[in-house]
C-alpha cells in the first residue's frame, strides 16, 4: 500500500509550495571519468563532511546502477534524500531511487518516490516526466502487474485498489494534464470491474463535468449512460435508473450527433424506454385488474404510451385503455381478467428451509 494517502498528498503538495525555496537551481552531471558533477556554478548546499558524503553516495549508487544492483542503487539513492533532503542532490537521487525500483518490478515503491519528488520538489524540471510514469505504473497495477518484494524475487498480489488510490493522486498532482482524463476513465473502469457501478458513476460524473472538452468526454458520457443502465432490475422494479439512463442516452445523441457511439445509444434509449412503458403499464394493470380504479389506470396507461409511442408496449396499453372505458360504462368486463379466468392455476410450492 503507498505510504502517503490522498488527503495527505494534498496537504504536503501545499506545505512545499511555501518551503521550497529550498534547494538551489543547478545541474547534476554524471560521467564514467569525474562521477557527479554539479554545474551551472551552484553549490551543493552541504560543506565539509557532509558534502564529501553525499557525493560518495551518489557515485556508489551509481555504479549499483549501472551493475544493474537495482536494489541497492534504490536503497543508496534513497539515504541520500533521507540524510541530505535540502541538497541539491536531493531530488535527482530520489528520482534515480524510483527509476531503479521500476526496473526491479517494485510499482509501489517506485511510485512513493516519484511522489516524493513532486511533493518536496514541485518545481523539478522532471515534473511532466514523472506524472507520466506514475500513470503508467497505475495502469500497469490495473491491469494486473504485481509488486516484487524480497529483492525483487516474490511477487505480491493483484492491487486494482492501490492503482485507483494512484490515480486519484495523479489527479492532485496535476489535474489539467493530459493525464487526468485518462485516469478518471480508467477509475471509472477498475469500478465496474469490481462492481462498483456507484462509484464507476460518480467517477465517470467528474470527468464529463470536469473535463469537458477532452476527447474521451463522448466515450465518458455513454459510458456513464451504460452504467445507469445496468443498474436497471426490471419493469417490476425501481425505473429510476432507466430514466437516468435515458437521459443521458438522449443527451449522448443531442450533443455528439456524429459521434459512432450513437448506435449503442439508439439502442439503448429504446431499451430503457421500454422498460419505462412496460413498468407504466404494470401498475396500471394493478389500479385497472385488482383495484377498479379507472382514473389511475387511464392516466397510467397514458403515460406508458407516451414513453415509448412506437412500441409493442404501447399497443397493449391502448387494447387495454379502451377495455377501461368499456368496464368503466359496464359494458363487458376486460379481457384480462376473461385471461386470467380461464387460466390452469398454477400449482402451489413449498419450500423447506
Amino acid at each position: 500500500m503507498p505510504v502517503v494517502s490522498v488527503r495527505k498528498v494534498a496537504r504536503l503538495l501545499l506545505l512545499s509550495a511555501i518551503v521550497t525555496a529550498g534547494v538551489a537551481r543547478a545541474e547534476l552531471v554524471w560521467s564514467p571519468e569525474t562521477g557527479w558533477r554539479i554545474e551551472g556554478g551552484a553549490l551543493s548546499g552541504l560543506s565539509g563532511s557532509e558534502a564529501n558524503d553525499a557525493l560518495d553516495r551518489m557515485n556508489r549508487a551509481r555504479r549499483y546502477e549501472e551493475g544493474e544492483d537495482w536494489n541497492w542503487a534504490a536503497r543508496a539513492y534513497e539515504s541520500v534524500g533521507r540524510r541530505y533532503p535540502n541538497s541539491v542532490y536531493a531530488p535527482e537521487a530520489i528520482y534515480r531511487a524510483a527509476q531503479c525500483r521500476l526496473a526491479a518490478n517494485q510499482y509501489s515503491r517506485a511510485f512513493e518516490d516519484y511522489q516524493e519528488v513532486v511533493t518536496r520538489y514541485p518545481n523539478t524540471f522532471r515534473f511532466d516526466e514523472i506524472i507520466g510514469e506514475q500513470y503508467r505504473i497505475a495502469s500497469a497495477l490495473l491491469d494486473g502487474a504485481r509488486d516484487r518484494w524480497m529483492f525483487g524475487i516474490l511477487p505480491g498480489f493483484k492491487a486494482p485498489e492501490v492503482a485507483i488510490e494512484f490515480y486519484e493522486i495523479l489527479l492532485i498532482n496535476a489535474p489539467y494534464s493530459d493525464y487526468a482524463p485518462l485516469a478518471l476513465m480508467n477509475i471509472a473502469r477498475a469500478h465496474m470491474r469490481r462492481g462498483a457501478t456507484l462509484d464507476a458513476i460518480d467517477t465517470l460524473d467528474r470527468m464529463v463535468n470536469n473535463y469537458r472538452g477532452s476527447l474521451l468526454t463522448p466515450d465518458a458520457y455513454l459510458r456513464l449512460a451504460e452504467a445507469h443502465a445496468s443498474l436497471v432490475q426490471g419493469a417490476n422494479y425501481d425505473p429510476t435508473p432507466a430514466r437516468d439512463a435515458a437521459t443521458y442516452f438522449y443527451d449522448f445523441m443531442v450533443l455528439y450527433p456524429a459521434d459512432p457511439g450513437n448506435v449503442r445509444a439508439t439502442e439503448g434509449l429504446h431499451q430503457m424506454n421500454s422498460i419505462i412503458a412496460e413498468y407504466k403499464m404494470t401498475m396500471a394493470d394493478f389500479y385497472f385488474l385488482k383495484r377498479d380504479n379507472y382514473a389511475a389506470a387511464r392516466v397510467l396507461y397514458n403515460d406508458a404510451i407516451t414513453a415509448y409511442p412506437d412500441s409493442e408496449i404501447a399497443e397493449q396499453s391502448r387494447a387495454r385503455l379502451a377495455e377501461v372505458e368499456a368496464a368503466a360504462a359496464g359494458v363487458a368486463p376486460p379481457t384480462a381478467i376473461l385471461e386470467l379466468q380461464n387460466e390452469e392455476p398454477r400449482r402451489r410450492r413449498f419450500w423447506l428451509f
